[in-house]
C-alpha cells in the first residue's frame, strides 16, 4: 500500500480550495475562514488516509505560513505563529510521557505487573479478564499511548493465554472458547482506563488545552477525581456485560495462575532497573496528585520523571531518540492544536457556537447536554482517528454547550471521557483497535454489534453515574 494516495490528496486539496474561495459567512473574518479551510482539508486528509498524519500536518504548516492567514503581510511572523504549537506545554507532556512509557516496556515492569494480576485473578475466564484489565488500569497513568499499553503489553499476554487454552487465531472454531471474549474485553478495558487519567491516552491533554482556551481549567488530579467513580463502575460492569452477550465457552482457567507464575519465575527477581522504574512511577503519581498544592504542573512533573530515568540509566538518550511514536505525536499534535487554538483566537469557534445556539437555543441545558454528548459519541463512526475527532469537534461542541448554559467542567470532562469511550464502536475507532481486531478472534459483525451495546452501556454509566458524581463533588 502506497504511503501517499495521489487521488485522495487531490480530493483533500479540492475540498480545501472550495471552502477557501467561498465568501466567509457574516461575522467571520477572512483569516479565520481561510484557516478553517486548511483545518478541514487536514482533518479530511487524515480521515481519508490520503497521506500519513505527519505529512498532512507538514502540509498544513506550509500552507498556513505561505498564505499568512495568522499574520497578514508579515511572512516572518506568519511562520512563527504556524509553529507556535511546538512550544505548548501540553504537547510536551504527551511526548515525554511516551518516553516514560518506554521504561515500562524496556525494563519488563509492565509485563511483570500483568502476570501478577493474572496469578491473583486468573482462575476463571472472567477473573482473567479482570486481571488483564487491572494491569492496564495500573499502567494507564504513566503510559499515555493506549496503543503501546494495550497492543505492546496487554495484547501479547492476552493472546498467549488464549492460545494456551486451545483458542487459536488460525482456527475459527476455537475463537469463542476464550480468545474472542478476552479480545473484546481487553480492548474495552483499555478504553475505560484511557478515560480515567489525563495521561491515559494521547488525546486527553488536547482536551485540556481546548478547555483552557475557553477558560475551563483542568488538572491531572481534577480529571482523575471526576473519572474515578464512573470509571470504576464501568470497569466492573463491562466484563459482566460481555460475559453475558459474548460469553466464552471456557468458564474455568485454573491453569492460568500457574502459567503466570511460571512466566514470573522466568523473569527472575525484580531487577534494579525495574525498582528504579517503579520509584519513578511513584514519584510521578505523587507529583501529579499534589501538583496543585505545590504549583507544579503536569508537564514539569513529566520532565522530572524523564530526567530521573535518564540519570539512573533506566533509559538512555538513544532510547529517547529512537522513540518514533513520541516524536511523531509531538509533530502532528502540535499542528492540530495550533490550528484549533488559532480558530478560537480568531473568533471562529465562538461564531460557530452562536450559530448552533441559534438553532437549539430554546433547549434547557439539561436537555442540550445529553444531545451534545450523544452526537459527539456516535459521530465517531465517521472518524478513523480519535485525535482527529477531538481536534475537529471537541472545542466547537464545548463552546456550543457552554453558550447554552451547560456547566463548563461537566461538559469538558464528559466530552473528554467520550474521547476514549467512542473507540468501542468500530474496529478502527482507537489506536489499539487494529491490534486487537487484527488477532482475528472477533469477526467484523460481532465487533460492531457488541461495540454498540458496550458503547450504550458506557454512555449511560458515564452520563448518569458520572454526572451525578460530579455534582456531588461540586464540579457544577
Amino acid at each position: 500500500m502506497k504511503e501517499v494516495s495521489t487521488i485522495r490528496v487531490l480530493i483533500t486539496l479540492a475540498v480545501g480550495l472550495l471552502i477557501w474561495f467561498i465568501p466567509p459567512p457574516t461575522g467571520v473574518v477572512p483569516e479565520a475562514w481561510h484557516l478553517f479551510a486548511i483545518f478541514v482539508a487536514t482533518i479530511l486528509g487524515i480521515i481519508l488516509k490520503a497521506a500519513p498524519m505527519g505529512t498532512m500536518c507538514m502540509m498544513a504548516i506550509s500552507v498556513t505560513a505561505f498564505s499568512q492567514v495568522l499574520a497578514p503581510g508579515e511572512a516572518g511572523k506568519s511562520i512563527t505563529l504556524a509553529l507556535k504549537g511546538f512550544g505548548d506545554k501540553v504537547i510536551w507532556l504527551i511526548g515525554i510521557s511516551f518516553f516514560i512509557a518506554r521504561g515500562f516496556i524496556k525494563t519488563g515492569l509492565g509485563n511483570r505487573i500483568a502476570f501478577l494480576f493474572i496469578r491473583i485473578f486468573g482462575k476463571s475466564s472472567l477473573g482473567l479478564a479482570y486481571g488483564l484489565g487491572l494491569a492496564d488500569l495500573c499502567l494507564a497513568p504513566a503510559i499515555p499511548s493506549n496503543t503501546a499499553r494495550g497492543g505492546g503489553i496487554i495484547y501479547p499476554i492476552m493472546k498467549s493465554m488464549a492460545i494456551s487454552f486451545g483458542s487459536e487465531p488460525d482456527k475459527p472454531e476455537t475463537h469463542r472458547k476464550l480468545g474472542s471474549f478476552l479480545t473484546l474485553n481487553s480492548y474495552n478495558m483499555n478504553l475505560i482506563a484511557s478515560s480515567m487519567f489525563l495521561t491515559g491516552t494521547a488525546s486527553n491533554p488536547m482536551c485540556q488545552k481546548f478547555a483552557a482556551d475557553l477558560g475551563i481549567k483542568i488538572t491531572w488530579m481534577s480529571w482523575a477525581v471526576a473519572a474515578i467513580v464512573p470509571g470504576l463502575v464501568a470497569f466492573f460492569v463491562i466484563p459482566l456485560v460481555l460475559y453475558k452477550i459474548y460469553p466464552p465457552e471456557l468458564k474455568k482457567t485454573a491453569d492460568a495462575p500457574e502459567m503466570a507464575n511460571q512466566k514470573l519465575k522466568e523473569m527472575g527477581p525484580i531487577s534494579k532497573n525495574e525498582w528504579l522504574m517503579l520509584l519513578a512511577f511513584v514519584i510521578l503519581l505523587i507529583l501529579w496528585i499534589t501538583g496543585d498544592i505545590f504549583s507544579i504542573d503536569a508537564t514539569t512533573t513529566a520532565f522530572i520523571g524523564l530526567v530521573l530515568l535518564l540519570l539512573t540509566s533506566v533509559l538512555t538518550w538513544e532510547d529517547v531518540k529512537s522513540e518514533k511514536g513520541a516524536w511523531d505525536t509531538i509533530i502532528w499534535f502540535s499542528v492540530l492544536v495550533m490550528m484549533a487554538s488559532s480558530l478560537n483566537e480568531l473568533g471562529f469557534i465562538s461564531w460557530f457556537s452562536g450559530l448552533i445556539k441559534a438553532q437549539i437555543g430554546g433547549l434547557s441545558w439539561q436537555i442540550a447536554f445529553p444531545i451534545i454528548v450523544v452526537v459527539y459519541f456516535f459521530s465517531h463512526y465517521l472518524f478513523a482517528s480519535a485525535t482527529a475527532h477531538v481536534a475537529a469537534m471537541y472545542a466547537a461542541l464545548l463552546g456550543v454547550g457552554v453558550s447554552l448554559g451547560i456547566p463548563g467542567l461537566l461538559l469538558a470532562f464528559m466530552l473528554g471521557f467520550v474521547g476514549s469511550l467512542y473507540g468501542t464502536l468500530t474496529h478502527y475507532g482507537h489506536g489499539p483497535a487494529p491490534v486487537f481486531f487484527g488477532s482475528g478472534y472477533v469477526d467484523l459483525k460481532s465487533w460492531w454489534l457488541k461495540g454498540l451495546v458496550t458503547g450504550l452501556v458506557l454512555l449511560v454509566i458515564y452520563m448518569v453515574i458520572g454526572g451525578f458524581w460530579m455534582g456531588i463533588i461540586g464540579y457544577y
